[in-house]
């Protein structure tokens, strides 16, 4: 873009004139910087230039009269060095907590649409306590060669995300990756993903965050270790990657790093979701740090109580003001930056649920942001997850307003799963539903297809493997003397809390996580599993792991090669999965005289809705590819005894193979061929599952 524009003025050595006021954030162009900040009950407003890592301004530069209009400030300054410039702002006005005005002209703030932030470039090193100015903004251009890449656009219904956790995904020593924790390292296990057989990764938060909660001395446990918020959900700024998760973070790099992974996720196929944390900010409640948002325009980022103090909706301290005009503008913009400039598939919203709040904090009806959201044309191919509740008890799994666009993350999935899986009565009706596609949660005809994201296990809670290993929680190493983290888990250690080495026991928790896989990826909806739980990876029963930057949190590749059985079922049964359309609701049609999903019992089409019963058995019918009749029966059996089941009959010349039985320890997948004769039943073993496709023969 060609520059025409002349200076109007010289300010401490620099040319400058009013900037663009309808241009937000900090904006680089080939002849200068555009700075434009928003701010309704400021008086004033200063513009504060640094050297990097300085801890005084070089340079101030007010913002008169003519460079504000309504509540923007904004001046274009030309020739602007931008090689070593740090910048923020100072603005003054009245300071009164009641009000919940927190004007502090002697206080630099960080920008909230900074595209990059310094402060915490290097994961752990303690901040300087002696620099008040933490958080600072960078300028950087958007530059990237990115090809023929885009954002990629194949239907949400070919899904299996996988989430994970940039730092803890490399970081063990065992991960065997150049570049430990980062970006770039994760990037190296992208082949490692192609051959697992996932087409989407959902990142834990990789906005700038303080790891250190904005504490100048850091949290410990009792055994003096270092407690981080490892897991990221305390933003900074919405614009900037996590400059600690890049191998080149310390020289400004961790934009193109992260342009680089995403880029290398679409040439292999595989989409990107981020986990966007919008609720609320590091900067907590009045006890909190002030560093941006509370300093430059407190009243209208933050839902405030008549004395002033912090709703706390997202138990975080802070509640974000989602629906005031301003603050929706701002992540939406957010998002769309992140689209168009990363080229990211998707977003994971954590406690969506306070993005339809009012801002008196009343859920609404018709959220506008959720609806802006749904209908803008720049996400139009995203998609959009919501994570369907909030802290303060607003749970709307089924009920999330969704525009025909947002899925979400299904609570009920995973608890009712849970407890079928592990054996509990009354469960069989439940778990039929959710296998079937929960439309008794969600009706097809107003949600689609891909409303429901089923999971058994994610990052809040415990690993697969621990869910069978634990009955209880062990989150004692997290500071909180184990009154962190859910009570609820329906976990069970199958005779022996925790680690062991008796072979019967370790037999049965891969059985029974074989069986959560399998459930999992024959369920209608969309499919997630927690990063390593395809190897068996656990967090020695920690079921709130988020302050824990160490080896209960990083992924233990070592039980790759001890658990390969358990990486070959996932595996087969992610690829199962991609074989079958009608697992995935894009079957073309339906075999003649069979519904697509029918419940079945011991008995073919008698199903046991009896309080007692425990084992279940579900029958899709679609077409293959290539227009041939699919039919996949499931039986399974959460009973501690053995049972026959009765297969339906199928059209003449078919008959039934059994392609999968989990209480085959080695060979869950039968490599020979076995057929279920007609009229014989078929043996399941106690807590097994077995498929069966229908095939050519007599």
């Amino acid at each position: 873009m060609q520059l025409t524009m002349m200076p109007m003025d010289t300010c401490q050595g620099f040319h400058i004139r009013p900037g663009f006021f309808l241009l937000p954030g900090t904006t680089l162009f080939p002849g200068g910087v555009n700075f434009s900040l928003y701010s309704k009950e400021a008086a004033s407003c200063e513009l504060v230039l640094y050297h990097a890592h300085e801890k005084k301004p070089f340079a101030v530069l007010p913002f008169t009269d003519k460079y504000r209009m309504g509540h923007i400030f904004s001046m274009f300054i030309f020739d602007l060095d931008c090689e070593d410039l740090e910048y923020g702002f100072r603005l003054d006005g009245e300071y009164d907590e009641q009000k919940g005005l927190l004007y502090d002209a002697g206080k630099s703030l960080l920008d909230p649409r900074a595209l990059i932030v310094t402060g915490r470039e290097v994961w752990g090193h303690l901040p300087d306590p002696t620099n008040p100015f933490q958080f600072r903004g960078r300028i950087s251009a958007w530059e990237f060669d990115w090809g023929a890449d885009h954002p990629l656009k194949w239907p949400h219904n070919d899904l299996i995300i996988y989430e994970v956790h940039v730092r803890g995904f490399t970081k063990d020593e065992s991960s065997g990756v150049k570049h430990k924790g980062t970006f770039d390292g994760m990037r190296e296990k992208i082949p490692y993903l192609k051959d697992l057989g996932v087409t989407a990764v959902e990142l834990l938060p990789v906005f700038e965050f303080d790891e250190f909660d904005g504490l100048l001395e850091p949290r410990r446990n009792k055994d003096g270790d270092i407690l981080y918020n490892y897991w990221g959900y305390n933003t900074v700024g919405f614009f900037a990657p996590k400059a600690g998760y890049a191998a080149t973070g310390t020289k400004n790099g961790q934009m193109e790093e992260f342009k680089n992974l995403v880029k290398c996720f679409h040439d292999n196929n595989i989409k990107v979701i981020l986990d966007v944390v919008f609720n609320h900010t590091c900067e907590g409640n009045e006890d909190g740090p002030c560093f941006s948002f509370k300093g430059i325009d407190n009243k209208t980022y933050y839902m405030l109580k008549p004395d002033g103090t912090y709703q706390n909706f997202s138990g975080c301290g802070n509640t974000m003001n989602c629906n005031h005009p301003l603050v929706r503008d701002m992540i939406r913009g957010c998002l769309r930056y992140w689209v168009c400039h990363y080229h990211v598939d998707g977003f994971r919203f954590d406690l969506a649920s306070i993005l339809g709040r009012s801002q008196d904090g009343e859920p609404l009806d018709n959220p506008p942001l959720l609806e802006e959201l749904a209908h803008d044309p720049i996400l139009a191919d995203m998609i959009l997850i919501a994570e369907a509740w909030d802290a303060a008890g607003l749970y709307q799994v089924g009920t999330f307003p969704n525009y025909g666009r947002w899925a979400e993350w299904n609570g009920r999935y995973r608890d009712d799963m849970r407890r079928f899986l592990k054996g509990d009565d009354g469960y069989a009706n439940i778990a039929a539903a959710r296998v079937a596609g929960s439309e008794d949660i969600y009706n097809r005809e107003w949600r689609g297809d891909h409303a429901s994201v089923n999971f058994i296990t994610c990052h809040d809670g415990f690993t697969l493997w621990d869910l069978y290993s634990y009955n209880e929680k062990h989150n004692e190493a997290n500071g909180w003397e184990n009154t962190d983290g859910a009570n609820e888990n329906y976990s069970w250690n199958c005779g022996v809390e925790g680690e062991t080495k008796d072979k019967k026991i370790l037999a049965l928790r891969k059985k029974l996580v074989k069986n959560a896989a399998a459930v999992l990826l024959l369920s209608k909806g969309v499919p997630m599993f927690l990063a390593g739980d395809e190897f068996g990876n656990t967090q020695f029963g920690n079921n709130n792991p988020y302050c824990q930057d160490n080896e209960i949190s990083w992924l233990d590749w070592t039980l790759l090669e001890k658990n390969r059985d358990l990486y070959d079922f996932f595996r087969s049964m992610i690829a199962f999965r991609k074989e079958h359309p009608v697992l995935r609701n894009v079957s073309d049609g339906v075999p003649e005289g069979f519904p697509p999903v029918s419940l079945h019992g011991v008995h073919a089409w008698q199903f046991d809705d009896t309080h007692a019963n425990r084992v279940v058995c579900v029958l899709f019918a679609g077409k293959l590819e290539n227009g041939q009749d699919d039919f996949i029966y499931v039986g399974m059996n959460m009973h501690w005894e053995p049972h026959d089941i009765w297969l339906p009959d199928l059209p003449k010349g078919m008959r039934w193979q059994i392609v999968v039985d989990t209480a085959h320890a080695k060979q869950s997948f039968l490599k020979k061929k076995v057929f279920a004769d007609h009229g014989c039943p078929l043996g399941l073993e106690p807590r097994s599952i077995a498929i069966c496709v229908g095939t050519a023969g007599k």
